[in-house]
């Protein structure tokens, strides 16, 4: 049986809104502006090109991989490909502008985490602030626009401590995996124990959502490549469908989101790989911002 695939292929050149495809494929719109912003927001900082992984549509075919595939290694990820590079107004991106004039999508947030005066209103103290967070958490370009890599990044700061503090998801004696949609991030509870994370996530675009509910794991592959596609979804573990935990060789720091899988980095895929075990429970709630 051949899985139904759907895929997505880009490149994100440098300081242009223009998605360049490899020849022969049909184009494709840039991502969308993030909620509440003026502006067409672009990468601020060249990338190399960005794939969404052929999440599947469909359960792919379960079997027992052997002990010699499961031996075999998923490539590492080419260097910089997780890096936090922020979606920034096209024309600050142009002039590579050293601190911004714009009010950013999440401009009242990250006045309100930063402890500044909340009035959506950016301020030559907001820039000076906001840019000061980027630079420590090396956040490209520091520019002091309220993003939406910088408020997801605040947001997995927040969540590090206790990502179960708000109690959405729900306490068992057994393994959860916890997927909090609003927030783009994942961990791994036994009881009231954080066994694993949180880390950052990216899930479903709209049209293509990630479940919500109660699932459990009922196949893991951990060199899992697309049927249709050839792409590679390391370290993937299947819990509703064709929707899966599993690793992409980009950035998950982008305003579009995944075909439905939990997208991962690399090295966050391969430790959630050693935690959960066929039958574990998931559980998925919320909503990404823009889905």
């Amino acid at each position: 049986m051949i899985s139904r695939h759907i895929a997505r292929r880009g490149v994100t050149a440098l300081l242009v809104a223009a998605t360049v495809l490899p020849a022969g494929t049909a184009s494709a719109a840039p991502p969308p502006p993030a909620p509440g912003s003026e502006a067409e927001l672009v990468p601020g900082e060249y990338q190399p090109w960005q794939i969404d992984s052929p999440d599947q549509a469909l359960a792919p075919r379960v079997y027992e991989p052997t002990a010699q595939e499961d031996a075999v290694e998923p490539a590492q990820a080419a260097p910089g490909a997780y890096d936090l590079v922020e979606y920034v107004p096209l024309a600050d991106a142009v002039a590579r502008v050293s601190c911004t004039t714009s009010r950013g999508p999440y401009q009242r947030q990250v006045e309100r985490w930063l402890k500044l005066k909340v009035d959506g209103k950016q301020s030559k103290a907001d820039c000076k602030a906001i840019r000061a967070f980027q630079v420590k958490q090396k956040i490209k370009p520091a520019i002091g626009f309220a993003g939406p890599v910088t408020w997801s990044r605040m947001q997995y700061l927040s969540a590090k401590k206790n990502p179960n503090a708000a109690k959405k998801c729900p306490v068992r004696t057994y393994r959860v995996a916890c997927v909090d949609l609003d927030r783009q991030i994942t961990w791994v509870q036994k009881g009231k124990k954080v066994v694993f994370g949180p880390v950052p996530m990216r899930s479903g675009r709209a049209g293509y959502k990630t479940r919500t509910g109660w699932f459990k794991v009922y196949w893991k592959h951990k060199n899992h490549v697309s049927t249709l596609y050839h792409q590679p979804m390391p370290y993937a573990q299947f819990f509703s469908g064709g929707q899966a935990f599993h690793a992409v060789y980009g950035s998950i720091f982008t305003t579009v989101g995944s075909m439905g899988c939990v997208n991962l980095r690399l090295g966050d895929a391969r430790r959630l790989w050693g935690v959960l075990r066929k039958g574990d429970r998931v559980y998925v709630w919320g909503r990404r911002p823009g889905a």
